[in-house]
């Protein structure tokens, strides 16, 4: 099976779906991942300064080393403005999945939830379902969203219900090794995007299913 995770941000697909990829690919199948934003530059007035450019450089290779980690084959990147994806046209995100989506053919996409607090989150999710209409010869039959710790539960009121949950117990220290790769987003506890907090989280969930510890997403589509 190969998987592809659309991710808003640097950091956001090892908080998605960090462990269920991680675990899945030790299963034998084959992970790629799209990220569409920069990642950085949302509380900056100019993008392009040589500071700026540094930090982004730096990030970008963060997330070959978090990927290393995950054990992710292919992972393509992109530079739309952080925090600022609805100051682009849809199409123009959307172009970007399709072109990932027909590269990789992937049977299963894990992506955003519609309703994050963050806008960028929310547009990644309507490029995703734009891009995987449900027409003959689709390759995709499975669309799965997953939780943003600071972002998914600091949307009020909180929506966020998953029906489906894999078990991580064996690959959370992918997860929490994969995050220690990114030195610029990590907190300290108790910002839930710490290490400390991502274990929390899936304690949390996998208590809900009689395991140590799981992630949790809600089913988009899913075609048996």
């Amino acid at each position: 099976m190969k998987i592809l995770v659309v991710a808003a941000h640097p950091d956001d697909e090892v908080l998605g779906c960090g462990g269920t990829v991680a675990r899945l690919i030790s299963e034998g199948n084959e992970a790629s991942v799209l990220i569409l934003g920069e990642g950085i530059t949302s509380r900056d007035a100019e993008r392009n300064d040589e500071r700026r450019i540094r930090e982004l450089k730096k990030l970008r290779r963060h997330i070959f080393r978090a990927q290393d980690v995950i054990g992710t084959k292919k992972v393509y990147t992109h530079d739309f403005p952080d925090n600022r994806f609805d100051e682009v046209p849809l199409l123009e995100i959307v172009k970007v999945v399709e072109k990932i989506k027909e590269s990789v053919s992937p049977d299963m996409i894990f992506t955003h939830y519609a309703k994050d607090l963050n806008i960028d989150h929310q547009l990644t999710y309507q490029a995703v379902l734009t891009a995987t209409r449900p027409l003959p010869g689709e390759t995709v039959k499975e669309i799965y969203s997953f939780e943003i710790l600071s972002s998914t539960e600091w949307n009020y009121p909180l929506s966020f219900s998953p029906n489906i949950f894999f078990n991580i117990e064996d690959t959370l220290k992918h997860k929490l090794n994969g995050m220690k790769e990114y030195t610029s987003e990590l907190r300290d506890y108790p910002h839930p995007r710490s290490l400390k907090g991502i274990e929390k989280n899936a304690s949390y969930w996998g208590m809900r299913i009689g395991k140590r510890y799981a992630e949790a997403f809600e089913t988009v589509r899913a075609i048996k």
